[in-house]
């Protein structure tokens, strides 16, 4: 089996549900606040864990009771843990993420251990790297840890992919060669682009302009209207078929996870967006982020 490394954020998740988001100076009741593991890395590897992929998780903790939580909840879908430090005096990684009566959410990331990832850190975790066969990162943890591991890992031949959340703009094009699968979202384009997309075509023109500085293919999450597909060889738009969403907040870390899960074992890219979309169409009809993520036998009787 191919194997998957996720390096990112870990974080303990305080999720807060509320009607609707408030105005500035205005103060809202919220119905409740839940303590659930989180960050985009650990859902990432978290997800790829459930639905059956080989996976280690490389990242940092703070020695508190958080951190090992977060460890014992990714050990209970098989993600090796291994590769997550656990860093003195320094707090584990904290999000407050408000989810609306919409089912969508907004999150303020605090990104304590995360924040203190190093390169030397790294480099002492390379043998993981070695023996995977993907790398999947996203941007809550220092830039340049992404950079050092990105041009590490396309030495060594591994398929590099990258979730650009939060986006950072105005990266330098060298910073984008070489990574084999960019996933963002609208929002996320825009920021790396500096255009504003908002018809399919100009979604595609803007999907290309990564393709032009190096990305070997771009998806572009579109919501509940499905996702495009841009490389050199094919422009292709995926519809999604229309579900009760309840909550988005584990969706784009899924959609990730079982795209790669799926090309590991094979799948063509048509293939593996369709069980991305099917994963993530899943999970927003649920409630929270990691406990909403289907185990593979589910899938399997879809």
């Amino acid at each position: 089996m191919k194997k998957i490394v996720v390096l990112g954020s870990l974080n303990m998740d305080f999720v807060i549900r509320v009607k609707e988001m408030p105005q500035i100076g205005e103060t809202v009741l919220g119905e409740g606040v839940r303590l659930v593991p989180g960050g985009k890395g650990a859902n990432q590897a978290y997800a790829a864990g459930k639905l059956g992929g080989a996976v280690t998780m490389l990242g940092a903790v703070g020695e508190d009771v958080y951190g090992e939580q977060l460890c014992q909840n990714l050990r209970s879908v098989r993600v090796d843990t291994k590769g997550v430090r656990k860093l003195e005096n320094i707090p584990t990684g904290q999000a407050f993420v408000s989810v609306y009566d919409s089912g969508d959410n907004s999150i303020i990331v605090i990104p304590g251990a995360n924040g203190e990832l190093n390169r030397e850190m790294i480099e002492q975790e390379m043998a993981c790297i070695d023996e995977c066969d993907y790398i999947v990162m996203q941007m809550e943890i220092p830039l340049d840890v992404i950079r050092f591991v990105k041009e590490a890992a396309i030495r060594k031949g591994k398929k590099v992919v990258l979730d650009p959340a939060p986006a950072v703009a105005g990266l330098e094009d060298e910073f984008w060669k070489g990574i084999s699968i960019l996933k963002p979202n609208e929002t996320e384009l825009e920021i790396l682009t500096g255009k504003k997309p908002k018809t399919q075509e100009e979604i595609k023109e803007a999907a290309r302009s990564m393709v032009k500085k190096g990305v070997e293919t771009v998806i572009v999450t579109l919501g509940e209207k499905g996702c495009l597909l841009v490389n050199e060889e094919k422009e292709e738009y995926f519809p999604v078929h229309k579900v009760n969403i309840k909550d988005t907040t584990a969706a784009g870390d899924s959609f990730i996870a079982a795209l790669v899960v799926a090309l590991c074992e094979g799948k063509t890219y048509e293939e593996a967006v369709a069980f991305a979309q099917r994963v993530s169409s899943v999970v927003v009809t649920r409630q929270g982020a990691q406990t909403s993520i289907p185990w593979r036998n589910e899938m399997e009787k879809e």
